[in-house]
C-alpha cells in the first residue's frame, strides 16, 4: 500500500497493524465510504508518519504487549493530540481500563468486522473534532486568564515603583503598549519578566 494516497478534503486515518488481510479489507471499505487509509506496521513507522502528515484518527491494531501499546497511545494523545481507537485480542479488564485512561475513544475486541468498524470510525472522528474544539476554547480561555493575571501583577508593580494609584498605573501600562505597538498583555508579561527593571529609567 502506498504510504500517502489521500485526497484533499477526505478524512485520513492512520492504521497501525501488520495484518495484511485486515488492512486490505479495511482500506477497501474506507475508500468506498470517502476515507483514506495510511498504514504503519510498527510504532516507529507510525510516529514517523504522524510527524509528516495530518491524520483525523488512528487505529491501534498492533500486536504489542499492552504496556507498549498504551505508550504509543499516550504519545499520540499528548504529543500529537490525535484521537484513536484500539483493536485488541486482550479480554482482560485492565487492558480496557488502561485504554480508557489513555483516552481511547473506543475499545473493540478482535476479530472486528469492517462493516461494523466503519460507523465507529465516523463516530470517533466526530468526537475527536469536538474534543479539538474544546481544547482550543480551553487554551484561549487560559491565555486570557494568564494575560489578566499578568496585567494585574504588572499594574501592582507600577503602583509601587512609580507611586501611582491603580487607575494611573493601568494607564501607564496602556501608554507603554501603544507606544511600542504591542498588546497590553505582552508589555505586562515583559515587565514581570524583568522584575520592573525598565521602570527605573
Amino acid at each position: 500500500m502506498s504510504v500517502d494516497t489521500s485526497s484533499p478534503g477526505r478524512p485520513r486515518i492512520l492504521l497501525i497493524a501488520d495484518d495484511a488481510t485486515f488492512t486490505t479489507a479495511l482500506d477497501l471499505g474506507l475508500q468506498s465510504e470517502g476515507y483514506d487509509l495510511t498504514c504503519a506496521t510498527d510504532t516507529g513507522h507510525a510516529l514517523s508518519l504522524r510527524g509528516e502528515y495530518h491524520f483525523d484518527l488512528a487505529i491501534l491494531d498492533e500486536p504489542l504487549p499492552c504496556i507498549m501499546q498504551h505508550e504509543l497511545a499516550r504519545t499520540l494523545r499528548e504529543q500529537f493530540q490525535l484521537p484513536f481507537i484500539v483493536l485488541s485480542s486482550c479480554a482482560d479488564s485492565s487492558c480496557l481500563q488502561n485504554a480508557i485512561i489513555e483516552g481511547a475513544l473506543a475499545y473493540l475486541m478482535k476479530p472486528v468486522d469492517v462493516c461494523q468498524l466503519i460507523p465507529m470510525i465516523a463516530t470517533a472522528i466526530a468526537r475527536g473534532t469536538e474534543l479539538k474544539a474544546l481544547r482550543t476554547t480551553r487554551d484561549q480561555l487560559q491565555t486570557a486568564l494568564n494575560q489578566e493575571r499578568d496585567i494585574s501583577i504588572a499594574t501592582g508593580m507600577v503602583m509601587v515603583r512609580l507611586d501611582l494609584d491603580r487607575a494611573g498605573a493601568f494607564e501607564f501600562l496602556r501608554r507603554q503598549a501603544r507606544s511600542s505597538r504591542r498588546k497590553l498583555g505582552e508589555v505586562a508579561h515583559e515587565l514581570i519578566g524583568n522584575r520592573g527593571a525598565t521602570l527605573k529609567t
